[in-house]
């Protein structure tokens, strides 16, 4: 099934995008209002000294338009969640089964992370954080809010990494919630977090 959902997502985007609208209307009838309220209640338990971490509102984008389009390219070959077009941001934070949170020192948004949630209890998760600001601690504190918000939910927590993506390999190796699932066409795995037992 992951197989016939990455073809469409990826060579008919037309037909994408009318799936993730029933998506979108179906998450929010199943799930919406309470995983914004567990979500909130999950961010709020965790903290790192000199750093706030929260979801990010629309008058953020700017902020987060700035964090994308300053990184590296090679950061950004294999972070795709959605366009970096100020379009395609609006129209992410807008959707009830995309959730985005910010890391911020201060009021500079320094790290991005995101839930992408789908009504069948399924949802995928990623996180880019400003190279300056790597090796804080500020990943570990991310992939808690991220996978505690799914397992409070009782959501299967995926996603899907690229084995030439060194740094997310690297930063995943000692991860002891991850479990590779199968492996993916061009070198992607799809892995789970799962809830340690």
């Amino acid at each position: 099934m992951e197989k016939i959902l990455l073809y469409i997502k990826h060579k008919l985007p037309f037909i994408w995008r009318i799936i993730e609208l029933v998506n979108d209307v179906l998450f929010y009838a199943f799930h919406g209002r309470k995983f914004l309220r567990v979500t909130l209640e999950i961010i709020s338990q965790h903290d790192l000294p000199g750093f706030t971490f929260r979801k990010i509102q629309y008058n953020e984008l700017a902020a987060l338009s700035i964090l994308i389009n300053s990184q590296d390219s090679k950061r950004l070959a294999f972070f795709k969640p959605h366009g970096f077009d100020d379009r395609s941001l609006n129209r992410a934070v807008r959707n009830p089964s995309f959730i985005m949170m910010g890391a911020f020192d201060g009021n500079k948004l320094v790290g991005y992370f995101f839930l992408r949630c789908f009504w069948n209890k399924k949802c995928f998760v990623g996180r880019l954080i400003d190279e300056p600001y790597e090796g804080k601690g500020i990943g570990r504190v991310m992939n808690q809010i991220m996978y505690n918000i799914g397992w409070q939910m009782n959501f299967r927590v995926l996603s899907t990494i690229s084995k030439n993506n060194h740094w997310v390999m690297k930063s995943h190796a000692g991860n002891a919630a991850m479990v590779v699932r199968k492996e993916l066409a061009n070198d992607y795995l799809l892995v789970e977090f799962v809830r340690p037992a």
